[in-house]
């Protein structure tokens, strides 16, 4: 597993102190750590890219209506960091974009098959760009994997908890206007304008969260606590199935990954400790929560596994039954947004689905495989003994719960899933480094 790479072979240097013709100091180019030179210090260029990177993530969770600020910024960086020398391309990351070109190829051909080609082409270019955006932040976390993750994850942690402050404000009518600001159909959505993105939004950030509980002394870990809870909270009140499934499918998967590669005792005890407090502080809070009526009412609704919109001739259901004999008669898909232009009233509500429709046999296979794959080498490379290996598992966990998730609702533009995807194939290419490289920023 990727860490700290230290190169600590060094030239003999010259009495002359000259090396090969250069100066002396050139020893210092012989030795990294996390692939920078020990003692180089960040060029300017280099420190405007780290604030802009943490600057696009902690703005990620704003998106009213899109584009969103977060777009503009990641298109710079699609440019920004490849340019300053801040991304470590590999063979790995290499066959990962070629995959995602030939998916984006797959959707131009099935949107000249669609009803309106023109809003079928740009749903497929926005789908280039979150492409992109993934492998450029994978390679960026492959050049420096434990500084350049620790930051997307403390910037999305910030994203996340003004999120859901502003969720949990709009909520509870807490300051004027808040409500018909942060609230959609009387449930949470924060800075967000779908209380169903909003919700899994929150999974990443309280897996990161809960990793500082695990790994912190016991005298840092109130502020992690606190902060999850608030996550947790803001979660429950999006009242979405699909982000109550998903954070409890990422808590348990990464509750059960750091235990079985927890290397003592004492934190496997520590994991099952913070398991319990956990399950007894939720119940707790639903406890609480259920003595609102509002509150109590529209848990019991969002409790039901099946809504009145999942079933009859235009529900969920006949949605994507109608959704499967379409992907088995096009093989070249039908463009995007032409099912609920032409043949239903509702999205297939199933990503996997979705992208068969969207970008055919070719392009929607290729999704498919791709998060196979992923799951596939994220869970060998857990395997492997590493210091990175239980950030790797926060991503793994957040990862597996989404994809969960698509079966049930399209994600295929949620940034957020592409930036867990680009993350984990930096980290399996960084892994998969002999040597480290000169810092060139």
């Amino acid at each position: 597993m990727a860490g700290s790479i230290v190169y600590n072979r060094q030239p003999k240097i010259p009495a002359s102190g000259a090396v090969f013709g250069g100066s002396a100091r050139r020893q210092n180019a012989m030795r990294f750590q996390g692939g920078a030179a020990v003692g180089e210090s960040k060029s300017l260029a280099h420190r405007i890219a780290l604030a802009l990177v943490w600057l696009t993530i902690a703005t990620s969770g704003i998106v009213f209506s899109e584009p969103a600020p977060v777009d503009a910024l990641s298109m710079g960086l699609i440019v920004l960091l490849p340019v300053i020398g801040l991304v470590a391309i590999s063979e790995k990351l290499l066959f990962y974009i070629s995959l995602w070109l030939i998916a984006a190829g797959g959707g131009l051909v099935a949107s000249g098959m669609a009803h309106d080609t023109h809003t079928a082409t740009v749903f497929t270019v926005i789908s280039l760009y979150l492409y992109l955006m993934s492998f450029v932040f994978g390679a960026f976390v492959a050049k420096r994997p434990e500084e350049h993750l620790k930051l997307i994850l403390s910037a999305w942690t910030v994203a996340a908890g003004v999120a859901a402050v502003t969720g949990i404000i709009g909520y509870f009518s807490l300051l004027p206007g808040a409500e018909s600001l942060f609230t959609k159909f009387g449930r949470a959505a924060g800075t967000f304008k779908d209380p169903n993105v909003f919700g899994p939004f929150m999974v990443t950030p309280l897996l990161y969260l809960l990793h500082l509980v695990l790994h912190r002394p016991l005298t840092r870990v109130l502020l992690p606590m606190g902060l999850a809870g608030l996550l947790a909270i803001a979660t429950l009140l999006s009242f979405s199935r699909g982000a109550w499934i998903t954070m409890a499918l990422a808590v348990l998967v990464y509750g059960y990954l750091a235990f079985v590669t927890s290397p003592t005792k004492a934190q496997r005890e520590r994991i099952l400790a913070l398991l319990g407090l956990g399950v007894a502080l939720l119940g707790g809070l639903i406890a609480v929560a259920a003595q609102f009526d509002e509150v109590s009412d529209l848990l019991a609704q969002r409790a039901s596994l099946s809504q009145n919109y999942d079933v009859g001739p235009e529900g969920r259901f006949a949605g994507q039954a109608k959704a499967v004999g379409l992907v088995a008669d096009h093989p070249l898909g039908i463009g995007a947004h032409t099912f609920t232009s032409v043949y239903h009233s509702e999205d297939v509500h199933n990503v996997y689905l979705s992208v068969m429709l969207n970008s055919g046999w070719v392009g929607g296979g290729i999704y498919w495989i791709l998060v196979l794959t992923t799951l596939g080498l994220g869970f060998r490379h857990i395997l492997k003994a590493g210091p990175m290996r239980p950030l790797f598992i926060v991503l793994y966990a957040a990862f597996a719960a989404t994809a969960f998730e698509g079966i049930v609702i399209d994600t295929d533009h949620w940034r957020h899933f592409y930036l867990l995807m680009g993350l984990i194939w930096g980290l399996l290419a960084a892994g998969n480094q002999t040597g480290a490289t000169k810092e060139t920023a």
